[in-house]
């Protein structure tokens, strides 16, 4: 059987205080290839917190976290940072596009920090944005586009790498409906070419088009 991609174990995570402020509570989470769950829960309930963790930007006080059958609470620094360039797309509320770069410009960034190849890369960001459906909107600037093609741009950069997770916090917090509708229809695309979605949202209607939901109060996960 594939590993998980996504595997928690008894995930803790402690901020420094007396007491010390437990965020995350013995976490436990699976998620398969082509899942698309989305975690939900008020402010303050833990969501940033287990966001920073599955994208390995902070790590936990204890437990375990399998990304793709590798155990990155043991890695070094350096060695977390190949797996989250290689293995994570990063979608955010902002689309944090370069105002002055064409959008076939903006997707290509996403490899000019990574250790892929320079060859081809065009072409690997043109794939990407037939992918989200934006092929005719490559040499426009983000500041001509709607919110919901500047999002789908985003979502292209964030494919580039070919990520075995594409992991979303409040990925159309700035959209309007018909603009949230068209992005959540990506996603369904998305899974169903065998991409695994996690997204963090507050909006019911962008959990309710999620395969799965859980939640998230103060810090201790629960399914539904």
């Amino acid at each position: 059987m594939p590993e998980p991609v996504i595997l928690l174990d008894d995930l803790t995570k402690e901020f420094p205080a007396d007491p010390p402020v437990r965020a995350l509570s013995a976490i436990n989470l699976k998620v398969e290839k082509s899942d698309y769950v989305a975690i939900v829960g008020p402010s303050g309930s833990g969501k940033s917190t287990l966001l920073n963790m599955l994208g390995l930007l902070d790590r936990p006080t204890s437990g375990g976290y399998r990304l793709d059958g590798i155990e990155t609470t043991t890695l070094k620094d350096g060695a977390r940072t190949t797996v989250r360039g290689s293995r994570i797309g990063f979608v955010f509320q902002s689309f944090h596009l370069l105002p002055h770069r064409s959008v076939l410009e903006n997707v290509m960034l996403a490899e000019v920090y990574g250790a892929g190849p320079r060859t081809g890369r065009r072409e690997r960001a043109m794939r990407a944005l037939e992918r989200v459906r934006l092929s005719h909107r490559v040499d426009f600037p983000p500041g001509r586009m709607s919110g919901g093609e500047r999002q789908r741009a985003a979502i292209a950069r964030a494919l580039m790498g070919e990520p075995s997770l594409l992991l979303c916090d409040e990925p159309t917090g700035n959209l309007d409906s018909r603009n949230t509708g068209a992005v959540l229809d990506l996603f369904d695309e998305l899974r169903a070419q065998g991409m695994t979605i996690v997204v963090i949202t507050h909006e019911n209607e962008v959990s309710d088009r999620a395969g799965r939901r859980v939640r998230i109060t103060d810090g201790i996960l629960t399914e539904g």
